[in-house]
């Protein structure tokens, strides 16, 4: 797909759908995309492996983790994703805007409840500060 018409079909999708920037959707795509070169162990003779929602949760996870570190929630949440059903929302609104394509037993369901983003991202992580250096 030439770059023009891919910018023209998320103009449209962030026209109709403005909950979430469109740094939100190249995030998801940067995700699939590298959950889809993970998974290509499991490929059939040249034919693309399915990614399903619980994989991609996962690579968005990795992912989030591996670029914001600590900052992960906060910065998905300014993004406007609090929750793992708004993944479901902006994937489907890529697939409505011909940019991802899907199958028929794909559904937003399989994003509802798939992970806990405090778990996930580390909002419970402390650092004791009252820990001394050793001086060995």
């Amino acid at each position: 797909m030439a770059k023009e018409d891919f910018q023209e079909r998320l103009r449209a999708i962030l026209t109709k759908d403005p909950r979430y920037p469109a740094i939100a959707y190249a995030f998801v795509l940067e995700s699939l995309e590298r959950t889809m070169r993970g998974l290509r162990r499991d490929r059939c003779e040249g034919e693309a492996r399915h990614v399903t929602g619980k994989e991609l949760l996962e690579g968005i996870a990795v992912l989030a983790r591996e670029e914001f570190g600590l900052l992960a929630q906060g910065v998905l949440a300014a993004w406007g994703i609090e929750r793992t059903e708004d993944f479901g929302e902006i994937v489907f609104n890529l697939v409505e805007g011909q940019l991802l394509s899907r199958r028929d037993q794909d559904t937003k369901e399989e994003f509802r409840g798939g992970f806990a983003f405090a778990e996930a991202f580390g909002r419970d992580y402390r650092i004791d500060l009252r820990a001394k250096p050793s001086h060995g």
